[in-house]
């Protein structure tokens, strides 16, 4: 549990009591690849922090298409933010790309953990304005960016993802078709 433990560490410093009592609140289970946690149209109940492996979350568009919201691996919380703070259904699914230990942090014990250690709302809140920022910052760059520039920025922001991720999740998640994906790195790779 030292991973969850040092994530929260970078923000705000726990007691060992303070510690104890977050740990009490958190479930760790093991995933095969491939396995769903959240489904699109169901209430999210739960925040995911993976401790080994890959998850993902995405949608899926009336046309079939997946497009990949966000990717997370060790060290990374995921969730359906819209549906965990809303508690109304939300669009998103979560899968796990790679066998994958992960934390569930439950709706109600998080809530919880804000009224006992209050230190954890700050936490939250802080990992929050991140995300926001993170995907004002994404949405600005598909509007602005050109696909060779996203992906460029995705490479280096993300390096430790590049040989984990399958070529045509990283392209819906950059925003292009697979074989643009692949038309663009062969150009990319000539230049």
């Amino acid at each position: 549990m030292t991973l969850i433990l040092d994530n929260i560490a970078k923000i705000v410093s726990l007691s060992e009591a303070e510690k104890e009592l977050f740990l009490s609140k958190i479930e760790t289970q093991q995933y095969k690849a491939k396995i769903i946690l959240h489904n699109a149209g169901e209430i999210c109940k739960h925040s995911y922090f993976v401790n080994s492996g890959l998850l993902r979350s995405f949608n899926v568009n009336d046309n079939i298409v997946e497009h990949v919201l966000h990717f997370a691996c060790e060290g990374w919380w995921i969730g359906d933010m819209y549906s965990l703070l809303s508690q109304k259904p939300g669009n998103l699914f979560i899968e796990v790309m790679e066998d994958a230990e992960v934390v569930l942090l439950s709706k109600e014990n998080q809530e919880q953990l804000y009224f006992d250690i209050p230190k954890l709302e700050r936490f939250f809140r802080i990992l929050t304005e991140n995300s926001l920022v993170a995907h004002q910052e994404r949405l600005m760059d598909n509007l602005s960016l050109s696909a060779e520039d996203r992906f460029d920025k995705f490479c280096k922001r993300y390096p430790s993802l590049i040989q984990r991720v399958p070529q045509k999740q990283i392209a819906s998640y950059i925003g292009v078709t697979p074989e643009f994906f692949s038309k663009m790195k062969s150009r990319m790779v000539k230049k």
